[in-house]
């Protein structure tokens, strides 16, 4: 639902479009939808978005906001993130509250995910 002046929407760049449509698909089970060769969406994700095909990626250390992921197993998910051809960027490490890990996905992106477990 759309709620007034509420985050509805993130963007992506995607060097390897292909690439980073089938990393998520394998990884996290998303689908996505096709708006012709160099733009696609997912909803139902937490926070519905899209990738767009262009040669930038979001880091974090270049200011990029980071995308933090919410699992109850951590160490499953790592290995998911892995086995579909993610890179992890920073260990799994302790912070109050919880433990997490950084990783980037076939384009480049930057991403978390973290657990309280």
């Amino acid at each position: 639902m759309n709620q007034h002046e509420k985050i509805n929407y993130v963007e992506f760049a995607a060097i390897d479009l292909e690439a980073t449509k089938a990393f998520f698909t394998a990884a996290f089970g998303w689908s996505f939808t096709d708006y012709g060769p160099d733009y696609c969406d997912f909803t139902g994700e937490g926070l519905d978005g899209g990738f767009y095909r262009a040669d930038k990626k979001a880091q974090a250390e270049n200011g990029s906001a980071l995308v933090i992921f919410y699992s109850e197993n951590l160490a499953e998910t790592q290995k998911k993130v892995v086995d579909a051809g993610g890179v992890i960027s920073t260990k799994t490490f302790d912070f109050p509250g919880g433990r997490r890990f950084h990783f980037t996905e076939p384009s480049g992106n930057e991403f978390a995910v973290w657990s309280d477990q």
